[in-house]
């Protein structure tokens, strides 16, 4: 669960946000074997982002609070995306 300045929050799970984590070119590449991962440390990168570090080692993965925003509105489709990704290159969640 994330809070806001606004007093709003948004709830997403540690899964999805690891596999939507952001590479250097700014696109989600596709990941898998994560349905396990947690979210080991969460830390303020200045009043923009945050950075969560994931228990498979996975520590760079730079949030920003729009980012986090859209990735709320957008969880449903994302998520089916993702799935049907993964069906279609034989790949796993486990």
């Amino acid at each position: 669960e994330i809070g806001f300045e606004d007093g709003s929050t948004i709830s997403l799970p540690a899964e999805f946000l690891r596999v939507q984590s952001l590479s250097a070119s700014g696109r989600a590449e596709l990941v898998s074997g994560k349905r396990l991962v947690s979210i080991i440390a969460a830390e303020p990168i200045g009043n923009y982002a945050l950075r969560l570090r994931f228990s498979d080692g996975h520590n760079t993965g730079v949030y920003s609070w729009d980012y986090l925003r859209q990735l709320d509105r957008e969880y449903n489709i994302r998520w089916r995306r993702y799935l049907h990704l993964l069906e279609e290159t034989g790949l796993s969640r486990e």
